[in-house]
Parts: C-alpha cells; sequence; structure tokens
C-alpha cells in the first residue's frame, strides 16, 4: 500500500512562485511513475507533469518553461516548482504514483493565483 501526502500550496499572486511537494510512504519503488495532476473548479483532472524513477519527464504543453518536476528517490518524494503563474493555474494540485498493479493519488493540495 502507497500513501501520498501534497504540500505546499497556498495563495499567491499572479507572477509568482510556488514549491509542491508530495511525499510517498508505504513500499515505493525506482520503477514507479510519479506526477502531478490538476483539477480547476468545473473542470476535469488535466495531466501536470510526470517523472521516472530514473528522471525521465513529461509536460502538458501550456506548463512547459514554467513549471519543472523533480524527484528524490531517497526521500521518496516529488516536487512541482511551479514559477510566473496565473489565475489559470488555480486549480487542487494532485499526487500521483502508479506502477504495474497499482494506482494511488494523494488528497489534493489547493493552489489559488489571485491579486
Amino acid at each position: 500500500q502507497v500513501q501520498l501526502e501534497e504540500s505546499g500550496g497556498g495563495l499567491v499572486q499572479p507572477g509568482g512562485s510556488l514549491r509542491l511537494a508530495c511525499g510517498a510512504s508505504g513500499s515505493i519503488l525506482n520503477t514507479d511513475v510519479m506526477g502531478w495532476w490538476r483539477q480547476a473548479p468545473a473542470k476535469g483532472r488535466e495531466l501536470v507533469a510526470t517523472i521516472t524513477g530514473g528522471g525521465s519527464t513529461n509536460y502538458a504543453d501550456s506548463m512547459k518553461g514554467r513549471f519543472t518536476i523533480s524527484r528524490d528517490n531517497a526521500k521518496n518524494t516529488v516536487y512541482l516548482q511551479m514559477n510566473n503563474l496565473t489565475p489559470e493555474d488555480t486549480a487542487v494540485y494532485y499526487c500521483r504514483l502508479w506502477r504495474r498493479g497499482g494506482d494511488y493519488w494523494g488528497q489534493g493540495t489547493q493552489v489559488t493565483v489571485s491579486s
């Protein structure tokens, strides 16, 4: 069993930055893929970025150049550095870990971008 806990969300002004963290506990494998999704009000959940245990990354087109995903395998933690935030980035951000036979989600952390 895997548990995921996000942190780092909050209120930030447009143009500002936030760094989200997701700590994983349980049986974590270096072959696990981890990532971030987000869900804005009245919208579906969408991919933000993913990262493999080896460090290969993938980003949604709208996040490229502004968001950076990273991973510390020793700490079982994945990070999302978000820069130049806009009100359109307001959403609940969810951490996800998946592997063959398992798909786990965190509870989410709210990010609000507003002046």
